[in-house]
């Protein structure tokens, strides 16, 4: 039987404790039969009350040992008492794999396991955790990271991933997908999938530049000057160029390579097409015009992006 344990802390959040339980949980309804006992854990044990003001019960962690521990997300600040940290220190040295949900990564940053590894957390707080734990290469991008025996996911319902990555490796594929199917959720978002997409980033107020960046994400492997996105929303080149600036913060040339980096990304994780067939199926005039993009974006070049996706696979 695989023990795991969720710790969590004053102020946690329940969907990043309710996610990745409800998909272990969910594995003896796959199976027909139950690999896992699940037990939540706090540094006292007791009724622990999270941010949304809901208590649950937890057992204390004192002498409690696990195969699997994941530090549950929620307020930053609550995690970070002595008590709690050295908790964590014992927990994450007597447990064969520890993960770290949202802001879990902060508490486990504290325990020092995160140094010298990649993690993540949610976007909202990567540039946080960096700041505060320099030893470690945070990577805000990411939907899940697994380095070692440490695996972190980012915000709120990455958890579900996170927890079906962790399915998948001890029991199957198969029973993974049938694990998300109960759940209702896509099998499974590839860890290195972007925690938002380039849309959703821009996020324009007005109808005229929302249907311009529709018209620019369906055509990516065209020309797309600005005198074709101004028309697709009906507006002159000036017009056009000075309310895209305002309403999404950059060019419209600058979008669109946006919308082709990660055009291109997902398909490089998705399988073996060749780069130089990516490049073209995209947009981008040759290899290295989309290599200097991926490098501008994400500090590396697409071949980076796939060697990360068949080493996730492979594990």
């Amino acid at each position: 039987m695989h023990r795991i344990g969720f710790f969590v802390c004053r102020g946690h959040d329940a969907l990043d404790l309710g996610g990745p339980l409800s998909a272990f949980n969910q594995v003896a309804a796959a199976a027909g039969r139950t690999p896992y006992e699940l037990h939540v854990i706090s540094a006292s044990g007791g009724a622990v009350t999270g941010n949304a003001g809901l208590s649950i019960e937890t057992k204390a962690s004192a002498r409690r040992t696990f195969d699997t521990v994941v530090f549950v997300g929620g307020d930053i600040d609550p995690m970070r008492t002595p008590e709690n940290i050295a908790a964590a220190k014992k927990l994450g040295a007597r447990a064969g794999r520890v993960a770290s949900v949202c802001t879990g990564a902060f508490l486990l940053a504290e325990t020092g396991l995160l140094d010298g590894l990649r993690a993540t957390t949610h976007w909202r707080y990567a540039a946080l955790l960096q700041s505060r734990f320099p030893g470690t290469r945070v990577e805000g991008d990411s939907i899940y990271i697994v380095d070692g025996r440490v695996w972190t996911s980012a915000g709120i319902a990455s958890g579900v991933d996170l927890a079906l990555g962790m399915i998948e490796r001890d029991v199957g594929a198969e029973i993974a997908r049938a694990v998300s199917r109960l759940l209702v959720v896509p099998y499974r978002r590839p860890g290195g999938q972007s925690q938002f997409s380039a849309m959703s980033q821009m996020e324009p107020d007005s109808d005229r530049i929302r249907i311009a960046l529709n018209f620019a994400r369906e055509h990516l492997a065209e020309a797309l000057p600005v005198e074709r996105l101004a028309e697709a929303a009906s507006l002159s080149v000036r017009q056009f160029g000075r309310a895209f600036r305002r309403e999404t913060g950059e060019t419209p040339a600058k979008a669109v390579e946006r919308l082709r980096v990660e055009a291109a990304k997902l398909r490089l994780q998705d399988g073996g097409e060749p780069i130089e067939q990516i490049a073209l199926a995209v947009g981008f005039i040759d290899p290295e015009r989309m290599r200097r993009a991926f490098i501008k974006l994400h500090g590396h070049p697409p071949q980076a992006i796939r060697r990360e996706s068949r080493l996730n696979r492979a594990r």
